[in-house]
Order: structure tokens, then sequence, then C-alpha cells
């Protein structure tokens, strides 16, 4: 692999005529921008050229405007036309701006055309690829073949969506370190999940324990997306998933279900939906939009809205009853809908409820977006976006980094699934390609695995050809990723690329493929029940002690360096999947009918303990007691089984 995301023109050029960069010259900057002539170089190209030093720095050059770079030694020119300036007033992020763009490198120095800001700053992030890739010193200075460039997307919108609410709630630090990583993948749009994780001024009993987002925070990451020109999104779910509110007496009264609902996101039943009949629940989300809403420069505002697994098992069952379930939930949606629109946001919202009932999509208010979301390698994108699109709405296609539900994610799927939804959404005409990072069940992978198929699906959403060829040729091996992964997202840190492709490689010969997650994972949380369930028919004690040995040659190359909190992240991960196989063997010998086996309470204490060092390298303390609850219920069962 090569540049990334692939661009759709790359023409090398006289070799006799490279670009070369003299130690300690300047690179003297030319700007010509539309309506310059009578106004200040615009904010937004200020960002952009912000961008193109970055990119120049990494050679060692200062990039200085053309009057202050006359000087003795002075020999490399850039020049930066920006032609058609967007919209006055428009902020660059907001809404789908053009990003092409044409770079070309050689004697005469760096030239840059662009229609926008934006597409300057595209422009900028492939330089600095390609000055890594194919630069070297030389006696000149810094040399870097004759390229030209040209380069545009497909599509407009390429966002990443990242779950702060399974209690791993990440460190600032760490989201604007991704957020440059982000940059230079050519994402342009970024979400935060959020349950229960804002610090809602009136609610601290709700996020008391979390260690939710300030709005102080957010204002600065929100300054930080877009001097990357990323468009930072609000996202509060809104009905479904609501559970994290609902378990507070002060707000049970809300619940569809008050007295408790069995869901797939807890282990013990408790209120999960919002009541869509109560006119109360409207108004605590309109106090939470009032406050959230303004501390973000985006338009959007994703309300969520999906798996309300018991809308009509409760309080409104005879509101069900008696107009139909989709006939309720599309009320409730567009009185949503009117609370978003009236404080100037467009309404994004999950499509599951309304793919399930088809008969409503053309109800839907004509600006809200649908997020046609699904996250196996075969989920039919095709099916869902023709019946979106045929309702003339904008949707957008929604796939995952397959980081969940597993300890190492299962990176073949997510290879799979990111390359469907692009083909299947680019061939729908959807607008936006958004990539999610669940952390179901406690958000124990640590963030480092889902860095890898982030990337790769912001590739895809760039270059469509790019999905069309993992998707179309022969299978990708892991290998194939590998001097992607070291260049592009593990800043030349090969142990640490090497590992994460081999732990998303694991599943595939331990149990799996499992639907939406990895049979070691499901060991773990699903320890109540015994084996019988086809989450667990390809488990064997072979292929168990075959994982276990892989597992320690992984681990001895990790800690061949010490002091990396990467490293410690993945060797920690190591021993959870180490441990899970322990279990695995010990429960397949004693029976597949039987209950949880024996373990040792040095091995149990061991990972509970662990996991707090481990966590708090890249999360915050909000959250940890949860995700350890997950091990120390374990090890409960497992007790329980001795006496």
């Amino acid at each position: 692999m090569s540049l990334w995301p692939s661009p759709r023109r790359v023409e090398v050029l006289d070799a006799a005529d490279p670009l070369v960069l003299p130690p300690d010259a300047p690179v003297a900057l030319q700007v010509t921008e539309a309506g310059a002539e009578q106004a200040e170089t615009s904010e937004e190209l200020e960002f952009a050229l912000a961008g193109l030093r970055r990119a120049l720095a990494t050679t060692g050059s200062d990039l200085l405007p053309g009057h202050a770079a006359n000087g003795p030694g002075t020999a490399v020119s850039c020049q930066v036309t920006v032609d058609s300036p967007g919209e006055e007033g428009a902020t660059g992020v907001d809404l789908p701006t053009d990003e092409s763009y044409r770079l070309r490198t050689g004697r005469n120095g760096i030239a840059i055309q662009a229609a926008t800001p934006t597409g300057v700053f595209r422009a900028a992030s492939t330089l600095r690829q390609w000055l890594a890739l194919r630069g070297r010193p030389a006696a000149a200075g810094f040399e870097a073949p004759a390229v030209e460039i040209e380069d545009r997307p497909d599509f407009p919108i390429r966002g990443a969506m990242l779950d702060v609410s399974r209690n791993r709630v990440p460190r600032l630090e760490y989201l604007e370190r991704l957020v440059d990583r982000l940059a230079d993948w050519k994402i342009n749009h970024l979400q935060l999940y959020v349950e229960h994780t804002y610090a809602y001024a009136d609610h601290e009993e709700v996020w008391r324990n979390a260690s939710p987002f300030t709005a102080a925070e957010i204002r600065k990451l929100d300054a930080c997306c877009r001097e990357r020109f990323i468009e930072l999104t609000p996202n509060q779910n809104s009905f479904g998933h609501f559970h994290r509110w609902l378990i507070h007496d002060r707000y049970r009264p809300l619940a569809e279900v008050p007295e408790g609902f069995q869901h797939p996101f807890s282990i013990d039943p408790e209120p999960f939906s919002l009541c869509a009949t109560d006119p109360r629940v409207l108004e605590l989300l309109t106090d939470l939009y009032d406050e959230l809403l303004p501390h973000f420069g985006s338009r959007r505002f994703n309300v969520g809205l999906d798996e309300t697994f018991d809308l009509g098992r409760g309080r409104s069952a005879e509101a069900c009853e008696e107009r139909g379930k989709p006939a309720v939930y599309l009320d409730f949606l567009r009185q949503v809908h009117d609370l978003v629109t009236e404080r100037g946001r467009q309404m994004l919202f999950w499509g599951d409820i309304i793919l399930e009932h088809p008969e409503v999509i053309d109800q839907v208010p004509e600006d809200a977006v649908a997020l046609c979301w699904g996250y196996d390698a075969n989920h039919p994108f095709e099916d869902q976006c023709a019946r979106l699109a045929a309702s003339g709405r904008e949707f957008w296609v929604c796939p995952g980094t397959s980081s969940w539900h597993s300890f190492g994610g299962r990176l073949q799927n997510a290879v799979g699934n990111l390359a469907l939804a692009a083909t299947a959404g680019s061939a729908a005409g959807a607008q936006g390609y958004l990539i999610t990072d669940w952390g179901d069940h406690g958000h124990l992978q640590p963030p480092a695995i889902a860095e890898l198929p982030l990337s790769i699906g912001a590739g895809f959403a760039w270059s469509v050809e790019a999905a069309r060829e993992a998707a179309g040729g022969p299978e990708r091996n892991e290998e194939a990723w590998l001097d992607h992964a070291v260049r592009l997202v593990y800043d030349g840190d090969e142990t640490l690329a090497r590992t994460v492709i081999d732990l998303g490689a694991i599943d595939l010969d331990c149990g799996g493929p499992v639907i939406n997650g990895t049979a070691l994972f499901y060991l773990l949380r699903f320890i109540d029940d015994d084996l019988t369930h086809r989450r667990f028919r390809r488990l064997s004690i072979a292929t168990l002690q075959r994982t276990y040995a892989r597992l320690a040659a992984i681990r001895d190359r990790l800690n061949r360096v010490e002091g990396d909190p990467n490293h410690a992240a993945l060797d920690w991960t190591c021993r959870m999947m180490t441990w899970c196989c322990q279990l695995g063997v010990a429960r397949l010998a004693a029976g597949r009918g039987l209950l949880a086996g024996q373990l040792p309470t040095k091995v149990r204490a061991t990972l509970a303990t662990d996991l707090r060092d481990v966590w708090l390298a890249t999360s915050r303390e909000g959250g940890l007691r949860e995700s350890q609850d997950l091990l120390l219920r374990a090890a409960a069962v497992l007790d329980s089984d001795r006496s």
C-alpha cells in the first residue's frame, strides 16, 4: 500500500526534477485566494496553511510568507491557489464541501490548487504522506520525487463515531491526538456517542461516577476539530438506551417499563426506554438539548432513537394496541424532530426501526437523516439502502470497527463490513459514511484495536474504488495491512501494528466467526450459561490450546519493549484472552451442558487489578468499576461453583 486514502490520479513525473528542500532554507509561500485582495486571509485558509506547515515541518522546513522568505538561500516556492471560496459565512465543515485538489511537486517547488481551503488542507495531508513515503535525505537536502496528484472524495461526509458511554471515557488529550490522525485520513465528521457521560448541570446523579465530558472540554474539542476541518456533531440518545438515567428514582417514572425490562445491554432487568406517550419526556429532552447544543458549532444533531426493545410493553401498550407500534414510534420521532429543528439543527437518527417498518419511511420528516447501520460482513446494506433511497431522503451508511464484544477485534469482518457499506452506500446515493466504534459490555478492548479499522474505513469512504478492490479481489490476509498499520496508524511501531493485526485474526481460529462478537469474549459475558448455544459451537479444547500458545508468543514479542502504554494495554488484552482460553478449556472438559468450572482465585484477582492500571493509561476513572464488575461477576460465579 502507498498513499491512503488512495488518490484518484497519481503520476510520478520526471525523476530528474525532484522536489528538493535545502537545509535551513525556508519555503516561500505565495497564496492566491479569490476575494483576498479586499480582505485578510480567511480563518479557514489559515487553518489549511497551518496543516501545510505541519506537513513541511516533518522535513525540517519552515513555511514562510513570500516576502519574509526572500533571503539568501531561499530556493523553494510553494504556490497555493484557492479558486472559489465557499459561501459567505460558511464554516467549511458544516455542510458537504468541495474537497477536491491538485498537488504538484518538483524542481519548481510545490503547487496546490483547490476549490476551497478544505481542499488545500486535504492536499497538505497528502503532501505529508508523500514526503514520508518517498522522501529521503540527499546531498542537497531533503528530496522527494516529482509528482502530480488529482483527488476528490466519493462520500461528502466521512465520519467516525466513538462510544464514550460504555464505561471508557477517553481523556481529552487522547481525543486531540486521534483528531490529528482522523484528519490525516481525511475524515471530516466526528461524534461522541453519549447516554450519560455529559455533565448536565441539574442531573449530577446520572453522571456522578462516570467522569463525564464538561462544556469546556467540548468547546475545546470542537475548536480542535474545526482547525482540522472536522465537524464535531452532538450525539445524545433520546429514546432507547436511556437506562443510565432511568435506573435513578428521579427519572424512573419516565420509563416505558419502570419496574425493569430484560434487555441485551445489562445482565439484570432494568428500565431501558423512555415512554413515548409521556409528555414529561419531551420536557426532559428540551432541557438536555438546550444545555448541550450551544457548545457545538455543528448544525447537525444525532438523537439516536434506536433499539426501542420495550416500546409497547409497558406504559405505551394501550396506544400501541390502538394505533400500532410503528405509528407511536413515528409520532415520538416527529416530536423530537420538532425540538431539534426549533434549535436550528438537522436531525440524524438511527434507521433500524423504520427499516423494520418500511411503511413509515415516507412519513419521516423530509430533512431528517436516517443512519443505516449494520456490523457484519454480509449485512444487507444493498436492500436497506435501496429502500431509503426510494424515499428521496438523505441517508448515511454506518458500518463498524468490529472491535466490541471482543478483546482484540475481528479484522477480517471489519474490512468486509466497511467495504460493503462503502460500495452499497455509494451505489444507492448515500451522502455520508459513519464508522462506528462501540464498547458494549464494558468496552474491554483497548483504543488501539479500533484505530486500524477506523483508518481502513476512512480510506474506503474517500475512495470507493479501494473498497471495491477489498471486497471483490482475493481475500486479504492480515499481512497485507501491516505496512499500512505501521506507517499510517501506529507511528512506525511495527510491534504494535503486528500485534493488533494478529489479535484481530484470532477469532477465526478460535470459535469464529461469531455474529457481532468473538467466542472468547462471550465465554466471559455469558459465564452464567452453559456452552450449548450456537455462539460456542466451534469452540474446542484443541483450538483453545493453540490460541493459548499464539497469545504466549504475542506477549513475548510485546514485552521486549517496556514502558509503552499501548504495549501494556495489549499485553493485558492477551492476558484476558489467555484467561478466557483457560476458562473455555476447563468448561469444555467438564462438558458443554454443565455450568462454569473452576479457575484459581489468584488469576481472577490479578485480572481485575491489572484492568485498572491499563484502563487509566488512556481513559478516565469513571466506568472502571462497572467494567471490572464483569470480571468480578465471573469470579463470583466460579466461587459459587466451588462451594
